[in-house]
């Protein structure tokens, strides 16, 4: 079942929380701490001008993100791609 929300994009099963406020620099640093730390990212830092600079394997070009919301689509991403029917299969 796919839901949609004015403010967010389609989510299939489990509960759309609506966000009230942008997503902050702590917010963005614990996930970054979580995707590093479960090996989904190889690297993860902020930079002083409120960018993330990330790597996802040591060998793979630096990718720059735009702020934290940037770095909570990309963990929405990753959450997407792991929780997909194949990768549990694996």
């Amino acid at each position: 079942m796919v839901r949609r929300t004015p403010d967010h994009r389609p989510y299939r099963g489990g509960h759309i929380i609506p966000r009230r406020n942008p997503p902050t620099d702590a917010e963005a640093r614990a996930w970054a701490e979580v995707l590093v730390h479960r090996r989904h990212l190889y690297a993860a830092v902020a930079a002083p001008n409120g960018q993330w600079l990330v790597q996802p394997a040591p060998a793979a070009p630096v990718r720059v993100l735009d702020g934290p919301a940037a770095v909570l689509d990309l963990t929405a991403q990753i959450q997407r791609r792991i929780r997909t029917p194949e990768a549990r299969g694996r």
